[in-house]
Protein backbone atom coordinates (compact mmCIF):
# COMPACT_ATOMS: atom_id res chain seq x y z
CA UNK A 1 0.00 0.00 0.00
CA UNK A 2 1.52 3.00 -1.62
CA UNK A 3 2.63 5.87 2.25
CA UNK A 4 0.34 8.56 1.30
CA UNK A 5 -0.70 10.66 -1.55
CA UNK A 6 2.73 11.10 -4.16
CA UNK A 7 1.35 14.25 -5.37
CA UNK A 8 3.18 16.42 -2.47
CA UNK A 9 6.29 14.17 -1.72
CA UNK A 10 7.92 14.14 -5.40
CA UNK A 11 9.72 17.40 -6.18
CA UNK A 12 8.13 19.63 -9.03
CA UNK A 13 10.91 18.80 -11.03
CA UNK A 14 10.30 14.94 -11.78
CA UNK A 15 7.91 12.87 -13.32
CA UNK A 16 4.79 11.18 -11.74
CA UNK A 17 6.01 7.94 -13.63
CA UNK A 18 9.69 7.87 -11.93
CA UNK A 19 7.62 7.13 -8.45
CA UNK A 20 8.18 3.36 -7.96
CA UNK A 21 4.98 1.68 -6.82
CA UNK A 22 4.73 -0.21 -3.32
CA UNK A 23 7.28 2.11 -1.74
CA UNK A 24 6.26 1.37 1.59
CA UNK A 25 7.29 -2.29 0.71
CA UNK A 26 10.42 -1.49 -0.56
CA UNK A 27 11.62 0.17 2.17
CA UNK A 28 11.09 -2.49 4.47
CA UNK A 29 12.49 -4.58 2.53
CA UNK A 30 15.35 -2.98 1.96
CA UNK A 31 15.91 -1.95 5.50
CA UNK A 32 15.31 -5.46 6.24
CA UNK A 33 17.74 -6.80 3.60
CA UNK A 34 20.46 -4.40 5.57
CA UNK A 35 19.49 -5.38 9.50
CA UNK A 36 20.09 -8.96 8.51
CA UNK A 37 23.01 -8.24 6.69
CA UNK A 38 24.57 -6.45 9.81
CA UNK A 39 23.94 -9.79 12.14
CA UNK A 40 25.46 -12.02 9.06
CA UNK A 41 28.60 -10.46 8.53
CA UNK A 42 31.53 -11.56 9.47
CA UNK A 43 34.27 -9.14 9.58
CA UNK A 44 37.47 -11.89 10.33
CA UNK A 45 36.36 -13.25 6.79
CA UNK A 46 36.49 -10.05 4.70
CA UNK A 47 39.06 -8.15 6.81
CA UNK A 48 41.36 -11.39 6.94
CA UNK A 49 40.67 -14.35 5.10
CA UNK A 50 39.89 -12.07 2.08
CA UNK A 51 40.83 -8.63 2.56
CA UNK A 52 45.06 -9.97 3.89
CA UNK A 53 45.08 -12.96 1.41
CA UNK A 54 44.42 -10.71 -1.50
CA UNK A 55 47.00 -8.06 -0.17
CA UNK A 56 49.61 -10.56 0.21
CA UNK A 57 49.09 -11.99 -3.39
CA UNK A 58 49.23 -8.85 -5.16
CA UNK A 59 52.19 -7.55 -3.30
CA UNK A 60 53.91 -11.17 -2.87
CA UNK A 61 55.03 -11.20 0.83
CA UNK A 62 52.43 -11.01 3.83
CA UNK A 63 51.29 -6.78 3.90
CA UNK A 64 50.90 -6.54 7.63
CA UNK A 65 54.46 -7.45 8.00
CA UNK A 66 55.61 -5.22 5.05
CA UNK A 67 57.77 -2.18 5.76
CA UNK A 68 56.86 1.01 3.85
CA UNK A 69 60.48 2.08 3.24
CA UNK A 70 60.06 4.40 0.90
CA UNK A 71 57.66 6.69 -1.16
CA UNK A 72 57.10 4.23 -4.03
CA UNK A 73 56.45 1.51 -1.96
CA UNK A 74 53.92 3.15 0.03
CA UNK A 75 52.21 4.70 -2.64
CA UNK A 76 51.46 0.66 -4.03
CA UNK A 77 50.80 -0.54 -0.63
CA UNK A 78 47.58 2.52 -0.63
CA UNK A 79 46.60 1.19 -3.71
CA UNK A 80 46.67 -2.53 -3.29
CA UNK A 81 45.30 -2.19 0.42
CA UNK A 82 42.56 -0.08 -0.61
CA UNK A 83 41.72 -2.91 -3.25
CA UNK A 84 42.05 -5.50 -0.57
CA UNK A 85 39.58 -3.76 1.53
CA UNK A 86 36.92 -3.74 -1.07
CA UNK A 87 34.72 -5.89 1.05
CA UNK A 88 35.05 -4.13 4.54
CA UNK A 89 32.19 -3.18 6.48
CA UNK A 90 33.72 0.23 6.01
CA UNK A 91 34.11 -0.28 2.48
CA UNK A 92 31.07 -2.58 1.67
CA UNK A 93 28.31 0.80 0.87
CA UNK A 94 30.46 1.62 -2.40
CA UNK A 95 28.12 -1.44 -3.87
CA UNK A 96 25.27 1.15 -3.29
CA UNK A 97 26.94 3.12 -6.31
CA UNK A 98 25.84 0.83 -8.89
CA UNK A 99 22.72 2.27 -9.11
CA UNK A 100 23.49 6.02 -9.32
CA UNK A 101 26.23 4.56 -11.91
CA UNK A 102 23.63 2.78 -14.00
CA UNK A 103 21.51 6.14 -14.14
CA UNK A 104 24.47 8.43 -15.08
CA UNK A 105 25.58 6.33 -17.86
CA UNK A 106 23.44 7.32 -20.73
CA UNK A 107 22.68 5.63 -23.64
CA UNK A 108 25.17 2.70 -24.89
CA UNK A 109 26.27 1.10 -27.89
CA UNK A 110 27.17 -2.63 -28.11
CA UNK A 111 31.06 -1.93 -29.29
CA UNK A 112 33.80 -1.50 -26.94
CA UNK A 113 34.59 1.98 -27.49
CA UNK A 114 30.39 2.44 -26.50
CA UNK A 115 30.82 0.71 -23.40
CA UNK A 116 33.97 2.50 -22.42
CA UNK A 117 32.25 5.52 -22.98
CA UNK A 118 29.45 4.38 -20.88
CA UNK A 119 31.78 3.14 -17.89
CA UNK A 120 34.10 6.30 -18.25
CA UNK A 121 31.06 9.42 -17.01
CA UNK A 122 29.98 8.34 -13.92
CA UNK A 123 32.93 6.38 -13.00
CA UNK A 124 34.87 9.33 -13.18
CA UNK A 125 32.18 11.55 -11.48
CA UNK A 126 32.43 8.94 -8.92
CA UNK A 127 36.19 9.35 -8.60
CA UNK A 128 35.83 13.51 -8.57
CA UNK A 129 33.46 12.92 -4.85
CA UNK A 130 36.20 10.41 -3.81
CA UNK A 131 39.08 12.14 -4.39
CA UNK A 132 38.32 15.84 -3.74
CA UNK A 133 37.14 14.27 -0.07
CA UNK A 134 39.88 11.51 0.38
CA UNK A 135 43.10 13.74 -0.89
CA UNK A 136 41.75 16.83 1.49
CA UNK A 137 41.86 14.49 4.42
CA UNK A 138 45.04 12.56 3.53
CA UNK A 139 46.57 16.55 3.28
CA UNK A 140 45.02 17.44 6.89
CA UNK A 141 45.50 14.04 8.52
CA UNK A 142 49.22 14.46 8.07
CA UNK A 143 49.20 18.00 9.44
CA UNK A 144 46.97 17.02 12.77
CA UNK A 145 49.10 13.79 12.99
CA UNK A 146 48.56 12.26 16.62
CA UNK A 147 45.79 14.22 17.40
CA UNK A 148 43.20 12.47 15.36
CA UNK A 149 41.04 10.09 17.39
CA UNK A 150 41.78 8.04 14.74
CA UNK A 151 45.48 7.32 15.37
CA UNK A 152 44.65 6.73 19.29
CA UNK A 153 45.47 3.83 20.89
CA UNK A 154 43.03 5.29 24.23
CA UNK A 155 39.86 3.56 25.47
CA UNK A 156 36.99 5.65 26.72
CA UNK A 157 34.78 3.33 29.02
CA UNK A 158 36.57 -0.09 27.48
CA UNK A 159 36.10 1.19 23.41
CA UNK A 160 38.53 2.35 21.50
CA UNK A 161 38.77 5.93 21.05
CA UNK A 162 39.10 5.14 17.10
CA UNK A 163 36.52 2.82 16.85
CA UNK A 164 34.42 5.76 18.89
CA UNK A 165 35.28 8.20 15.49
CA UNK A 166 34.10 5.19 13.13
CA UNK A 167 30.99 4.53 14.96
CA UNK A 168 30.17 8.39 14.45
CA UNK A 169 31.71 9.17 10.85
CA UNK A 170 29.57 5.73 9.46
CA UNK A 171 26.52 6.60 11.37
CA UNK A 172 26.48 10.05 10.04
CA UNK A 173 27.59 8.43 6.24
CA UNK A 174 24.65 5.79 6.50
CA UNK A 175 22.20 8.43 7.48
CA UNK A 176 23.03 10.22 4.44
CA UNK A 177 22.71 7.19 2.57
CA UNK A 178 19.29 6.27 3.58
CA UNK A 179 17.73 9.89 3.25
CA UNK A 180 19.37 9.63 -0.58
CA UNK A 181 17.66 5.97 -0.66
CA UNK A 182 14.01 7.92 0.33
CA UNK A 183 14.67 10.85 -1.98
CA UNK A 184 15.36 8.63 -5.16
CA UNK A 185 12.00 6.76 -4.34
CA UNK A 186 10.30 9.96 -3.98
CA UNK A 187 9.28 9.69 -0.05
CA UNK A 188 11.26 12.88 0.24
CA UNK A 189 12.19 15.86 -1.92
CA UNK A 190 15.16 14.65 -4.16
CA UNK A 191 17.84 17.45 -5.07
CA UNK A 192 18.88 15.26 -7.88
CA UNK A 193 16.11 14.35 -9.34
CA UNK A 194 16.44 16.29 -12.77
CA UNK A 195 20.56 16.08 -12.69
CA UNK A 196 21.34 12.13 -11.46
CA UNK A 197 24.97 12.94 -12.54
CA UNK A 198 25.01 15.28 -9.11
CA UNK A 199 24.17 12.35 -6.93
CA UNK A 200 26.97 10.10 -8.10
CA UNK A 201 29.48 12.91 -7.04
CA UNK A 202 27.83 13.40 -3.68
CA UNK A 203 28.22 9.62 -3.26
CA UNK A 204 31.90 9.49 -4.33
CA UNK A 205 32.30 12.32 -1.21
CA UNK A 206 30.77 10.05 0.57
CA UNK A 207 32.91 7.07 0.15
CA UNK A 208 36.13 9.19 0.15
CA UNK A 209 34.50 10.31 3.56
CA UNK A 210 35.00 6.33 4.32
CA UNK A 211 38.27 7.09 5.04
CA UNK A 212 37.18 9.13 7.68
CA UNK A 213 36.16 6.44 9.83
CA UNK A 214 38.14 3.35 8.61
CA UNK A 215 39.41 1.32 11.20
CA UNK A 216 41.15 -1.42 8.86
CA UNK A 217 44.25 -2.10 10.23
CA UNK A 218 46.03 -2.08 6.69
CA UNK A 219 44.78 1.65 6.41
CA UNK A 220 46.11 2.29 9.62
CA UNK A 221 49.47 1.37 8.92
CA UNK A 222 49.37 3.63 6.22
CA UNK A 223 47.85 6.53 8.30
CA UNK A 224 50.64 6.10 10.68
CA UNK A 225 53.25 5.74 7.75
CA UNK A 226 51.91 8.95 5.97
CA UNK A 227 52.11 11.17 9.15
CA UNK A 228 55.47 9.53 10.28
CA UNK A 229 56.67 10.54 6.57
CA UNK A 230 55.48 14.55 7.58
CA UNK A 231 54.63 15.15 4.02
CA UNK A 232 50.92 16.30 3.61
CA UNK A 233 51.12 16.08 -0.30
CA UNK A 234 52.31 11.94 -0.04
CA UNK A 235 49.52 11.78 2.48
CA UNK A 236 46.98 12.95 0.18
CA UNK A 237 48.71 11.01 -2.82
CA UNK A 238 48.16 7.72 -0.56
CA UNK A 239 44.77 8.34 0.47
CA UNK A 240 43.42 9.42 -3.13
CA UNK A 241 44.95 6.04 -4.28
CA UNK A 242 43.24 3.95 -1.44
CA UNK A 243 39.86 5.14 -2.69
CA UNK A 244 40.92 4.03 -6.04
CA UNK A 245 41.54 1.11 -4.76
CA UNK A 246 38.26 0.86 -3.42
CA UNK A 247 36.79 1.87 -6.29
CA UNK A 248 38.39 -0.59 -8.79
CA UNK A 249 36.26 -3.38 -8.21
CA UNK A 250 32.87 -1.41 -8.14
CA UNK A 251 33.82 -0.14 -11.94
CA UNK A 252 34.95 -3.75 -13.01
CA UNK A 253 31.17 -4.91 -11.96
CA UNK A 254 29.87 -2.39 -13.25
CA UNK A 255 31.50 -3.11 -16.90
CA UNK A 256 31.03 -6.51 -16.49
CA UNK A 257 27.67 -6.06 -15.64
CA UNK A 258 27.53 -3.68 -18.64
CA UNK A 259 29.24 -6.18 -21.56
CA UNK A 260 27.71 -9.65 -20.11
CA UNK A 261 23.96 -7.85 -20.89
CA UNK A 262 25.19 -5.58 -24.08
CA UNK A 263 23.91 -2.60 -22.80
CA UNK A 264 20.65 -3.88 -21.92
CA UNK A 265 20.91 -3.42 -17.90
CA UNK A 266 21.25 0.49 -18.76
CA UNK A 267 18.65 0.98 -20.87
CA UNK A 268 16.86 -1.20 -18.23
CA UNK A 269 17.63 1.63 -15.62
CA UNK A 270 16.31 3.93 -18.35
CA UNK A 271 13.17 3.54 -17.18
CA UNK A 272 12.58 6.33 -14.16
CA UNK A 273 10.69 4.03 -12.36
CA UNK A 274 13.28 1.17 -12.28
CA UNK A 275 15.65 3.20 -11.76
CA UNK A 276 14.36 5.13 -8.82
CA UNK A 277 13.54 1.85 -7.51
CA UNK A 278 17.09 -0.05 -7.69
CA UNK A 279 18.89 3.09 -6.49
CA UNK A 280 16.49 3.89 -3.54
CA UNK A 281 16.41 0.57 -2.49
CA UNK A 282 20.32 -0.34 -2.35
CA UNK A 283 21.05 3.00 -1.01
CA UNK A 284 18.30 2.51 1.57
CA UNK A 285 19.66 -1.30 2.02
CA UNK A 286 23.61 -0.14 2.40
CA UNK A 287 22.89 2.75 4.49
CA UNK A 288 20.93 0.81 7.00
CA UNK A 289 23.36 -1.92 7.18
CA UNK A 290 26.12 0.95 8.14
CA UNK A 291 23.85 2.51 10.70
CA UNK A 292 23.20 -0.50 12.10
CA UNK A 293 26.90 -2.23 12.16
CA UNK A 294 28.54 0.64 13.51
CA UNK A 295 26.06 2.16 16.03
CA UNK A 296 24.66 -0.78 17.58
CA UNK A 297 26.83 -3.79 16.89
CA UNK A 298 29.95 -2.19 17.15
CA UNK A 299 29.39 -0.82 20.63
CA UNK A 300 27.43 -3.97 21.44
CA UNK A 301 31.02 -5.85 21.52
CA UNK A 302 32.15 -3.48 24.28
CA UNK A 303 28.81 -3.78 26.67
CA UNK A 304 27.18 -0.76 25.32
CA UNK A 305 23.56 -1.98 24.50
CA UNK A 306 22.56 -5.47 23.06
CA UNK A 307 22.76 -6.99 19.54
CA UNK A 308 22.71 -10.47 18.19
CA UNK A 309 26.01 -12.28 17.08
CA UNK A 310 26.68 -14.98 15.50
CA UNK A 311 28.88 -18.26 16.59
CA UNK A 312 31.64 -17.06 14.30
CA UNK A 313 31.82 -13.16 15.29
Amino acid sequence: MPLGPTKQLVPPDTAREAVPQRRTRLVLLSAGAGVLLAILWSFHFVDTVIGENVADTLLGHPAKETALSGAGAALLFSLVSGLAGTFTACNIAMAASLGPLGQAGGSVRHDGAGVLRTLARPTGLLLAGMVAVSGTYGFVGVLLGERLPQLSTATVGGMPVRLIQSAVVFGIIGLVLIWLGLAAIGLVRDPFAAHPARRVVVFGALAGGFLIGRPYPMFNKLFHWAVDNGNPLFGAAAFVLQSIGNVVLVAVIFALIIMVTRGRAVRWLADPRRAAAVTGALLIALGVFTVVYWDLRLPARFGYGWFPMMPYN
